[in-house]
């Protein structure tokens, strides 16, 4: 399944970037606080990175992975890390298939941020060649 995960990949593109989560980690994003609202380039800088569901460290860029999990394996993961962030967790199915929307249409391996609640592609996915050919 493709997911949300954080990544190093193009940190410092942009002079904002910063990247404290665990690089593979499955993330989500965070609703904006109002400063960040108002300016995404704010100084919270919650407006325009992704937080990581293990670590609870945010990233300003994600990539799209495919990972063995299902949708109730990513839901779970994103239950679990509200709750024990001590958010509410009882929107988290929404909020897995929101996510999981987001990047279904795009190639494993893309680089994307975000601004706001609109995913900006940072790097496409890279061309790989097939082995076998």
């Amino acid at each position: 399944m493709k997911v949300l995960v954080a990544t190093a990949e193009t940190q410092g593109d942009r002079g904002n970037d910063f990247h404290f989560a665990v690089e593979g980690e499955l993330v989500r994003i965070d609703t904006p606080c109002a400063t960040d609202r108002r300016d995404p380039d704010g100084g919270c800088g919650c407006g325009r990175s992704f937080a990581g569901l293990n670590s609870a460290r945010p990233t300003t860029t994600a990539r799209v992975a495919d990972l063995p999990f299902s949708s109730a394996d990513v839901t779970e993961a994103l239950r679990s890390s509200l709750a024990q962030q001590g958010w509410d967790p009882s929107g988290a199915a929404g909020e897995a298939g929101c996510l999981l929307e987001l990047v279904a249409e795009l190639p494993i391996g893309t680089v994307v941020g975000h601004r706001l609640f609109e995913i900006v592609v940072r790097r496409p996915a890279l061309d790989v060649p097939d082995p076998a050919t």
